[in-house]
């Protein structure tokens, strides 16, 4: 997964481009992005067009049955590789770039790729957490993801998945063959590891959440790149920003829960959406 990959999207007219940079033009800019930002870096979305039905794993399934522990283990593991070897895109380096201009003040994102920090970006506020930790439920104690994976590999010399296993949103496959996985522990006291992310039906910490709104309350305006806001936490910055009174500019492909609320709505693939915007806005 090292470039672009060319997808038969929707692309913004230069009228489209020139609103949104008139709307966000001699502000300072809070981002907030979704699912749809990592796309062109090879990780699929939940609810793009296109994007087929799936049905994550809920974090009640994952407390209270090791089968499903076993499962999503299994999956994330084979899906680890992969999801670990994607690349910045175009998009991640552009709002990266708009930083070091003093245009964006920060990225707020629903992704746990890390992919904007590895773009170059200083300010990242991960919502939803991070792939690359994992945290013990028991005793508190995190573990690099990368340690943790050497450990489930010499433990599942058996397991291994083809190429052409289908990589999902958070890094994991569809794997069923569980029966004599076994499954990571904390080695500090036996403890339930689990990626340091936020399941569905887990709530985000409270003070990653305020960390979002605090670098929204210093913006004078909201880009939303790459998701539909679907998830609450989007919504709830939405409405942030909406009773300020805030520009809201939204750059999504298909129709996101924030449309009626937008200064300006893009319906496009982000990386060269952002990219153009970006050249107004440095103009």
């Amino acid at each position: 997964m090292t470039g672009a990959v060319l997808r038969d999207w929707p692309v913004a007219t230069s009228a489209e481009l020139d609103t949104a940079a008139d709307a966000l033009r001699g502000r300072t800019v809070a981002v907030l992005t979704g699912a749809g930002m990592s796309t062109d870096s090879g990780i699929p979305d939940y609810r793009g067009d296109g994007a087929p039905p799936r049905n994550p794993m809920t974090f009640q399934q994952f407390l209270k049955d090791a089968e499903y522990r076993k499962r999503y283990w299994a999956g994330s593991h084979l899906g680890w590789k992969r999801f670990d070897g994607a690349l910045p895109n175009d998009g991640h380096r552009t709002l990266a770039e708009l930083e070091t201009a003093g245009i964006v003040n920060g990225i707020i994102t629903q992704n746990v790729d890390g992919l904007h920090l590895r773009a170059g970006s200083q300010r990242v506020v991960d919502l939803h957490g991070t792939m690359d930790r994992v945290r013990c439920l028991t005793c508190g104690q995190t573990f690099a993801r990368s340690d943790v994976s050497e450990r489930i590999a010499r433990a599942n010399e058996w397991l291994d998945a083809p190429d052409s296993f289908e990589l999902g949103p958070d890094g994991d496959v569809e794997f069923t063959q569980i029966a004599d996985f076994v499954t990571p522990d904390c080695t500090v006291c036996g403890g339930v590891l689990k990626p340091d992310i936020v399941f569905f039906g887990e709530f985000i910490p409270t003070e990653k959440f305020s960390e979002a709104s605090a670098l929204l309350q210093s913006a004078g305006a909201l880009l939303i790149a790459g998701s539909s806001l679907v998830v609450n936490s989007g919504i709830r910055l939405l409405d942030q920003a909406s009773k300020r009174r805030l520009p809201v500019v939204i750059v999504n492909r298909g129709v996101t829960k924030g449309d009626p609320r937008a200064t300006v709505k893009i319906d496009a693939g982000t990386s060269e959406t952002l990219a153009e915007l970006a050249l107004r806005l440095t103009a």
